[in-house]
């Protein structure tokens, strides 16, 4: 009975074996965007005065920390702003910079998703094709390419769409894609990208005609319909490990099914402004969507990070061969003692088998 017991623990240790690996480790995040992923860079560009903090949080347009700060932390790893390497915010200065190897923030509030910032235009502050474009060259002035091992986050649009022109949705598409074939050229193997939520539900919207509204949404709908076919077609590519986040899903979640996550308010900011220089905010934050009239608060940023390592989790997973070899030695063990199983019954003399023998099979990963 003791060695039935032991054939089928092998069969059982080969299925209780997890399918999908933990998240990869990393060794380095760099961050591509605007206000969402921004966690200092414009309140260091314009001088500590924008997002004013407080309300905000450390620069950051949340009232604490933001999805990449949680995220960051799951992976152990950390991110260098930007401004901190290139003050003065000239860019032409990049190439010469020496960039942090466990990555950089990029990110700057007001983003395009082209060359400029839709918020501040004509400010010099780099939208998110500039981003990627001065990592770029910092390589290529070295003769390097982008760390194959590193974490690679894009996300971009919003602001195209909120401050220029909500019936454009080709703009952004050109613009994010050109971004993803720069870091793949650069050498960038894994790329995390978010697709958007539906911006005709922000309370920043809430005041436009129902047209207008619907228009928004229709637009951001094609967006991420064809944003998707990218990254579809990227994914073909099997040197690449794209790995996308349906933010546009997990919004609609939030706000049909807000006691999943938690949230009693998923309408209304939690911040307030009352005058130009003074505000209210609402006394339990966490349980909002929303922290201002465009942003979330950092409890529904923790939802996006929880997403995000969900998304990359799903895509560490080990090779066939590794697996397979592993089910192999499985069932290898588990017939091995059935077969001594059927063999001991031709034993007569009980000595001739040594009580204590046994098989011994170290499993590494």
């Amino acid at each position: 009975m003791k060695k039935e017991f032991v054939a089928a623990g092998f069969v059982i240790f080969t299925f209780m074996l997890p399918l999908k690996a933990t998240a990869a480790q990393f060794s380095g995040i760099y961050v591509f965007g605007d206000s969402l992923s921004d966690t200092g860079n414009i309140y260091n560009a314009l001088g500590e005065t924008y997002p004013p903090s407080p309300p905000y949080f450390e620069g950051r347009f949340s009232n604490g920390q933001i999805w990449v700060d949680y995220l960051a932390d799951q992976l152990k790893l950390k991110t260098t702003l930007v401004t901190d390497l290139v003050p003065d915010l000239d860019f032409t200065k990049l190439p010469n910079t020496t960039l942090p190897t466990q990555g950089v923030n990029f990110a700057f509030g007001g983003a395009s998703s082209g060359l400029g910032n839709a918020v501040f235009p004509n400010s010099g502050l780099p939208g998110v094709q500039a981003q990627v474009q001065g990592f770029a060259a910092n390589l290529q002035a070295k003769n390097q390419m982008a760390d194959p091992d590193a974490l690679y986050t894009v996300w971009g649009g919003a602001n195209d769409f909120i401050f220029t022109n909500p019936q454009d949705s080709t703009t952004p598409l050109n613009n994010i894609s050109q971004a993803l074939n720069t870091l793949t050229g650069a050498g960038a193997k894994n790329i995390l990208v978010f697709n958007l939520p539906d911006l005709s539900k922000i309370p920043f919207e809430q005041s436009q005609p129902q047209e207008v509204r619907d228009t928004l949404q229709q637009s951001v709908n094609t967006y991420n319909s064809a944003l998707k076919q990218t990254l579809d077609d990227l994914s073909n590519n099997p040197n690449l490990n794209i790995i996308s986040v349906d933010v546009n899903s997990l919004f609609e979640e939030a706000t049909t099914s807000p006691d999943t996550f938690g949230f009693t308010n998923v309408t209304d900011p939690c911040l307030k402004l009352t005058s130009p220089t003074t505000y209210i905010t609402c006394p339990n934050p966490d349980k909002y969507l929303f922290w201002d009239d465009v942003h979330p608060t950092t409890a529904t940023h923790k939802v996006i990070a929880d997403r995000a390592l969900a998304a990359i989790n799903a895509k560490s997973v080990p090779e066939p061969s590794t697996a397979l070899g592993t089910l192999a030695i499985g069932a290898w063990g588990a017939a091995s003692v059935l077969k001594r199983k059927r063999k001991q019954p031709l034993v007569t003399t009980a000595s001739l088998v040594p009580d204590a023998q046994s098989t011994h099979i170290k499993v590494e990963s």
